[in-house]
């Protein structure tokens, strides 16, 4: 014989999510309000070793020179006449965010001091160079 569902039958077997996707919208919520957004330069650098290298904590935009003069922001290698609408776009994002230039150890300083200058023409004037803490 064949069972037929009846209308009273069919209401007990829902099963409620709402109080689910409650939980879960909430959960984005804390997730996407307790992110840091860093923006990362894209390669990696020997920095220099200097005894008073202190850890700066925060928001900051990183913008990084390799050894063979490469000039890398958010992971893409641009020119030094790049560097000013670069910076300019990220403290638009940002604009509690410092610079920190991670000169590699072997890298043109004049390149260091153009990168330097088109950062301030951006309108940042807090910017860092990143070193090594020594032992």
């Amino acid at each position: 014989m064949a069972r037929r569902h009846t209308d009273n039958e069919a209401d007990g077997n829902d099963i409620d999510i709402t109080p689910m996707l409650d939980i879960v919208f909430i959960m984005l919520i804390f997730f996407i309000v307790t992110t840091s957004f860093v923006k990362e330069s894209g390669v990696t650098v020997s920095r220099p070793s200097a005894q008073t290298a202190e850890e700066k904590k925060g928001s900051n935009i990183l913008v990084a020179i390799r050894s063979n003069g490469e000039i890398w922001i958010d992971r893409r290698a641009i020119d030094v006449r790049a560097v000013r609408p670069n910076i300019e776009r990220m403290k638009a994002e940002n604009p509690e965010g410092a610079v920190i230039i991670q000169a590699d150890e072997y890298s043109p300083t004049g390149l260091l001091v153009k990168v330097m200058d088109q950062v301030r023409l951006a309108g940042i004037t807090n910017i860092s160079i990143s070193a090594e803490a020594a032992n």
